[in-house]
């Protein structure tokens, strides 16, 4: 047999002496458990998720030994991309911390949080600047642009005010980023009645709500997807924030109901329409006709406030639209900034 199997004797001899030990039958029978602990997270899980759902299901073993039979079996978690690195320059602090991570407010329109960050696509990277609002954590403003320029957060923050209309002072905190530090950043603010207020450098936990929302946006819509192009990105986005997250999605800093349910029920509740969500392929017909015009008319301008003067305009077309149809001057102008 073992010429026919052209295998050496003593390699069968030992094997045939040397059975399989009742510890190595026992780690093929985890190894099953893992692989299937494995599958159904996603491919997500490290040893350790891995290792709390044996515990779960009443298996008796170290955390080591999983993390051993993972490491010999080559069975690894899937890990996050990187983010593209910029430049560290000195701090730029012109607004002091109005916050101080008191996120709870009484009221909406009071203190609004901005922050940006990258989602990955086969084209590039996108990048997406929020505005929430902290009374019932809705997004009220948002841009979305292939490059990280200055225009992505004042667009976000033109969208809030535009939006939200506030009649009087409200705290707009954010990181120390360079958009957030820029004369235009400034200029808008002391325009429109706004106090900025800025983290300490390299804190995050000073701006824990933006950051909560990205993560969430990440683990419920992204899923460490890269989308083929940025047009898909920016919709399936698009999607995830206005029908899904404001309307839809229940918040436990709310009490389990959705933001737009909550800032309803509160005595400032807005009457907003949701009737015309109905109508989502005429938005995304909307958006590509806007594209077009501001692929057109756009590289003429030559600073932000041209174009933003471009987007008023905008604003006003789609108001005569507003009027000749079921849809909300309020829904419709976020067509200016779908791009």
């Amino acid at each position: 047999m073992c010429r026919v199997l052209k295998v050496a004797r003593a390699g069968f001899y030992v094997w045939l002496h040397n059975p399989v030990s009742a510890g190595e039958k026992d780690n093929q029978r985890l190894l099953e458990l893992i692989r299937d602990s494995y599958t159904l997270s996603g491919g997500v899980y490290g040893y350790r998720r891995v290792h709390g759902d044996l515990r779960e299901i009443g298996e008796a073993c170290s955390r080591n030994r999983v993390a051993k039979i993972m490491r010999k079996n080559r069975i690894q978690a899937i890990h996050g991309y990187k983010v593209p690195r910029g430049t560290r320059g000195r701090p730029s602090v012109i607004a002091p911390n109005r916050v101080q991570r008191e996120f709870t407010v009484v009221k909406p329109n009071q203190v609004w949080v901005t922050d940006i960050t990258y989602i990955r696509t086969w084209q590039g990277w996108l990048y997406l600047a929020v505005v929430i609002d902290l009374f019932a954590r809705n997004v009220v403003g948002w841009s979305m642009k292939p490059t990280l320029s200055r225009e992505l957060a004042l667009d976000a923050l033109l969208m809030a005010v535009w939006r939200r209309k506030p009649a009087e002072n409200v705290i707009v905190h954010s990181d120390q980023g360079s958009q957030y530090g820029s004369d235009d950043w400034q200029r808008f603010c002391r325009a429109n009645n706004l106090a900025p207020s800025m983290s300490r450098r390299g804190n995050c936990w000073d701006n824990a709500v933006a950051e909560s929302f990205f993560s969430s946006l990440k683990k419920e819509r992204i899923r460490k997807r890269i989308y083929k192009t940025r047009d898909i990105a920016r919709a399936d986005i698009f999607d995830y924030i206005e029908v899904f997250y404001n309307r839809t999605r229940r918040h436990s800093h709310l009490g389990g109901v959705s933001p737009e349910a909550f800032e309803k029920a509160s005595p400032w509740g807005q009457k907003l329409s949701t009737g015309a969500w109905s109508l989502q392929f005429f938005y995304l017909w909307l958006q590509k006709l806007f594209t077009s015009i501001c692929s057109v008319i756009e590289p003429v301008a030559n600073d932000y406030w041209h174009k933003a003067a471009f987007r008023y305009s905008l604003f006003l077309i789609i108001t005569e639209i507003q009027k000749k149809t079921s849809l909300t001057s309020d829904i419709l102008s976020q067509y200016v900034w779908f791009r």
